[in-house]
């Protein structure tokens, strides 16, 4: 009889952001296929998601794929629900209105390494700063790429894992780095953003290095801030070939603003200042090829006749996947 490891993961309910748990389930002769993959529990009274005297939640798996690190294993991401098998209220991929999959999503997941000794990032001494940002976006050499082999390997792990990663870059900042997920469906992308962080974070602790996803970690100071700017589409988007209907849908957004920035992660304020590529976080604007606008609609798109996509540079790093592709559907369906 042979055994498998099954890693459950899910979203507890702490406010305002959300973090990743996860246990192990041992199960023999595992098809190594989802639907083969039991409903199990957890104490949600540990993670604030329940009461004491009631505590059990439940863990629906929903997309699972094979464990890269550990042999005879499986990566299963959760939905959370209740007792009575209805949607947890912290279970933001239950708000995703995308049955048909015409959604498709590529974030961009922006950020930081950080010390826990230091309490830094790594390339900032302590008590001062490295040279001003500039030469470290996309750079090369130990001068100022700080910790490569960590994200190396990450990448390693999401592509044997068969995550749908796109591509890794280092960031602005000393010790910013970025990597990108693409997907046809909101779900499936969302699930991606959230594993390829499940293993990120599990790679930081082989390191000694903690993941820092706030959007302004470095506080107000001259140093970019992390988002996770969404990339997204329907077939309008892709087929239309009709500026009209991008600016229909790009007006759309502004009097949604406040619905949008609600669940665009916490302290955004501190990122969204109109300045280091970003627009205020109390105003809207759209623009070919602007990364100061709220809304960049990208030059590929214009030369290829108004056929292409969106980004939404709005979404702090720290940002639930689920959540913001659930408001730009909502929005872009109401154009």
């Amino acid at each position: 009889m042979s055994k498998s490891k099954l890693e459950y993961i899910w979203l507890d309910g702490y406010q305002p952001t959300q973090s990743l748990r996860s246990k192990t389930k041992i199960v023999a002769d595992f098809s190594g296929e989802l639907k083969d993959c039991p409903q199990w529990c957890f104490d949600g009274s540990s993670t604030e998601q329940a009461e004491g005297g009631s505590s059990d939640c439940l863990l629906e798996p929903v997309a699972i794929i094979p464990d890269p690190d550990r042999r005879n294993a499986f990566l299963v991401m959760c939905e959370v629900l209740n007792p009575d098998g209805t949607p947890h209220e912290s279970n933001g991929r239950a708000t995703i209105e995308d049955d048909d999959n015409d959604f498709w999503f590529g974030f961009e997941q922006e950020y930081f390494l950080w010390d826990t000794e230091t309490n830094r990032p790594p390339g900032f001494p302590v008590g001062g700063y490295p040279e001003p940002q500039g030469p470290y976006y996309c750079s090369v050499g130990a001068k100022n790429a700080y910790c490569r082999e960590l994200v190396e390997e990450h990448l390693d792990l999401c592509l044997e894992a068969g995550l749908n990663v796109e591509g890794i870059n280092a960031e602005v900042a000393a010790g910013q780095w970025e990597f990108q997920i693409f997907s046809k469906g909101a779900k499936e992308a969302g699930d991606q953003i959230w594993l390829a962080r499940y293993l990120l974070e599990r790679v930081g602790e082989k390191y000694g290095l903690a993941i820092e996803y706030h959007p302004k970690p470095m506080g107000a100071t001259d140093w970019n801030g992390s988002g996770m700017h969404a990339n997204f589409s329907n077939s309008t988007l892709r087929e239309c070939g009709d500026k009209a209907v991008y600016d229909k849908i790009c007006q759309a957004f502004e009097p949604r603003v406040k619905e949008h920035i609600a669940v665009y992660g916490a302290d955004n304020d501190q990122r969204l200042t109109g300045d280091h590529e970003t627009q205020r976080i109390d105003e809207f604007s759209y623009g070919v090829s602007d990364r100061g606008a709220s809304i960049r609609i990208p030059v590929g798109t214009v030369t290829s006749g108004w056929k292409g996509w969106l980004e939404d540079r709005r979404p702090a790093s720290n940002a639930d996947p689920y959540k913001v592709a659930a408001e730009i559907i909502k929005t872009v369906k109401t154009a």
